[in-house]
C-alpha cells in the first residue's frame, strides 16, 4: 500500500515536474539580473556579454530580450538543453562546456556564431550534432572533446568534412593534410577528380572495395563541345570525361621550323639543278 508522502517533512516531499523546472527557471532569472545590476546594465539593448557560469543552473530562462548580446558564458552548469537562445542572431561566443548538454538544438537559430566550446558534456548522436551546425558559416572555433560522440570512428576526420569552415578543432589547428584525408575518405568522387587531374587522368584514385573492376570505355568528345570554348556548361555522368575534356582545351603549343630539304645548297644554285622557290616552313602543333 502506497504511503501518504503528507506525513514527510517538506524538503523530503518529492516536488512536481512542473513546479521544479519553474523554480529552476526563477534561479536563472535571479542570476542574470544580479549580473545586470554589476554591469550597471538599465536598458536590454545594452547588454553586450553574459557571465551565468557556475551557477548550478538546470534551466535559463529566454534570452531573445537580449538583441545584442554577443558573448554568454554558461560553463560549469547542469544545463541539459539550449532552448533559451532563439533570437540572439548577434551572438559571436557561446561557452558551454562543463555541462550535462546531450541535445543542441537551436544553435542553427546563431549564424554569427565564431566561437562554440561544448567540450565535457553528454552529447551521443555525432549526425544530429553535425545537422545542427551546419549552418554556421562563420564557426571558426570549436570544441566537442570529452562528450560520447568522440568515441566514434574518424570522428575528427568527420567534423572537418562536414564543417569545412572550422579552423580550430578539440584545441587543434586543422591541417592540410587533414583536409586531404578527409576528402579521401568521405568524398570518393572529389578525390578521384583530383587525383586524376593531378595525373593528367592516368590514375584511379576512388578505389572502392565493393565494385568489381571493370574495363573503361574509350573516351570521345560530347557532340556538343567546342574546342577553346571556356565558357562550355557541358554536364558529365563521368568525372575522367570532364578531366579528359579538360584536357582538350588546354592551349595549343605550336613548334615552328625550317623545312630545310626545300633550300637549295649553294652548289644546286650554282648549277640550278632544284627549283630555287621559296622555303617552306613546318610546323608542329601540342596540345
Amino acid at each position: 500500500m502506497a504511503r501518504d508522502p503528507s506525513h514527510l517533512p517538506r524538503a523530503c516531499r518529492p516536488q512536481h515536474p512542473v513546479r521544479v523546472a519553474e523554480a529552476a527557471l526563477e534561479i536563472s532569472r535571479t542570476a542574470i539580473e544580479e549580473q545586470l545590476k554589476i554591469c550597471g546594465h538599465k536598458k536590454d539593448a545594452d547588454v553586450f556579454e553574459l557571465f551565468l557560469s557556475q551557477k548550478e543552473l538546470t534551466e535559463v530562462i529566454d534570452l531573445s530580450r537580449f538583441k545584442k548580446l554577443k558573448y554568454l558564458w554558461l560553463h560549469h552548469n547542469k544545463l541539459h538543453g539550449i532552448t533559451f537562445l532563439t533570437r540572439n542572431y548577434c551572438l559571436a561566443e557561446l561557452y558551454l562546456n562543463n555541462n550535462a548538454i546531450f541535445d543542441i538544438e537551436g544553435l542553427h537559430y546563431l549564424p554569427s556564431l565564431h566561437i562554440l566550446l561544448l567540450h565535457h558534456n553528454e552529447l551521443i548522436n555525432l549526425d544530429a550534432t553535425v545537422k545542427e551546425l551546419k549552418g554556421m558559416l562563420n564557426l571558426k572555433t570549436l570544441t566537442l572533446y570529452q562528450n560520447p560522440l568522440c568515441q566514434y570512428n574518424l570522428y575528427r576526420l568527420y567534423i572537418i568534412y562536414h564543417l569545412p569552415g572550422v579552423e580550430l578543432l578539440d584545441r587543434n589547428q586543422v591541417t592540410e593534410k587533414e583536409r586531404r584525408s578527409m576528402i579521401t575518405l568521405f568524398n570518393h568522387k572529389k578525390a578521384h577528380i583530383v587525383q586524376s587531374i593531378a595525373f593528367r587522368g592516368k590514375v584511379d584514385a576512388s578505389w572502392d572495395p565493393r565494385s568489381p573492376f571493370k574495363q573503361k570505355p574509350a573516351q570521345r568528345v560530347p557532340s556538343d563541345f567546342a574546342f577553346a570554348n571556356n565558357v562550355d556548361k557541358t554536364m558529365f555522368d563521368d568525372p575522367e570525361d570532364a578531366v579528359f575534356v579538360r584536357s582538350m582545351k588546354r592551349s595549343a603549343m605550336a613548334i615552328t621550323s625550317l623545312n630545310w630539304d626545300t633550300v637549295p645548297t649553294r652548289e644546286e644554285k650554282y648549277l640550278e639543278e632544284k627549283d630555287t622557290g621559296p622555303a617552306q616552313m613546318l610546323t608542329i602543333t601540342l596540345r
